[in-house]
Order: C-alpha cells, then structure tokens, then sequence
C-alpha cells in the first residue's frame, strides 16, 4: 500500500502544506537573493561611485622623460556622453631633480570604457591627454610637456579598473553573462549583460 495511503488524511494535508510552504519559503528566499543584487540585466554606476574608485587612484607619483617628477592630486570626472567617453582633470606638480621652484598647474584627460575578461572589470581605454598647462611654464616646453602628459596618461589610467564584478555577479541561476555595452550617461555609466 502507498505511504500516502497508510497516513491518515490530517497527515496528508498537513504535509502538503508542509511541502507548499518549504517551496514557498525556498522560492521567496531566492527571489530575495536575486533582489540582494546591485543589478539585473543592466547596471548604473552612479557619478559619485565613479569619483570614489577615481580618488583611489591619487595621489601618483611618476618620473617622466627622465628628468621631471611629476606629482598629479585631486582628480575630478566629468561625463562626456555625446563621446560616450570620460574626462578626468587633476592638480599637477612638476619638479626637476636639479632643483627650483615646483611648476604646477593641470592635466586634463578623457577616455573610453571597456570590459576587461580577464580582470572581470570596467576599465579606462585609450585615454588621450586634451591638455596639460604649467603655469609660469616657457611656450618652448609645451610639446615636451604634452609628451609627459601622454606618458603619464597612458601609465596612469590604461586599462585602470572602475569597477570589478564578483564571480556571482556575472552567474546568476546557473546563467553565465557577461558586459556588453557600456555607455556613459549624464548620471552615470550604464552596462547591459550579454548571456554567453
């Protein structure tokens, strides 16, 4: 005779409610996990998050073409996205080894977005120095200047992560995705998930 059959029935109704509601409970347990999530199908990093995984990259310190230490603070984003692209200005020192007064003044960048597999982050690609002014600096110095720009630009921020996804992030319910399009916005930088 079938286990069901030999219960008497008030055994019968209560394990259905016992099963209706463990299944219940599993399935609002999930859905609460998934709502734990920063994000479904796309995200938004919001401009202030941007800033805070900016500031972390500062203060830096470099020597460019082998003469001027460069010294670059206080970095500030700004959205481009009719470039769909990022700009960031920072405050520049510039001393010679030998000596003298400091220079300082700004350098001024903009950069596109990328996925990185390998890092599972959103990176700066490509950034291209816009300018970079000394004060009190002689015209004559201007291209050797925008050639430190250009260096320190590229070791900077060449592939710099803005955000790193966990392992979890990008598998959800056994469906692998992965970053698609990124797109700067005018209040942040949306990206869409591609299932893979």
């Amino acid at each position: 005779m079938p286990v069901a059959q030999r219960l008497p029935r008030a055994s019968r109704v209560s394990r259905r409610r016992w099963l209706a509601l463990t299944g219940a409970t599993a399935l609002a347990a999930g859905l609460a996990a998934c709502a734990r999530l920063p994000f479904g199908n796309e995200y938004t990093f919001s401009e202030s998050q941007l800033q805070r995984a900016l500031d972390r990259k500062f203060p830096f310190d470099r020597r460019v073409l082998a003469v001027l230490d460069v010294n670059l603070t206080h970095p500030r984003l700004t959205l481009l996205p009719e470039r769909n692209r990022l700009a960031v200005s920072v405050d520049a020192t510039v001393t010679h080894p030998l000596g003298g007064a400091p220079l300082i003044g700004t350098l001024a960048i903009d950069s596109a977005l990328a996925y990185d597999p390998a890092t599972m982050s959103v990176v700066l690609r490509d950034p291209e120095v816009e300018t970079f002014t000394i004060a009190g600096l002689p015209e004559r110095w201007s291209r050797q200047l925008n050639a430190a720009g250009a260096l320190i630009a590229t070791q900077l921020l060449q592939g710099a992560p803005i955000y790193t996804f966990k392992p979890e992030q990008l598998n959800i319910g056994g469906v692998a995705r992965q970053p698609g399009a990124i797109t700067v916005l005018s209040h942040g930088v949306n990206v869409k998930f591609d299932s893979r």
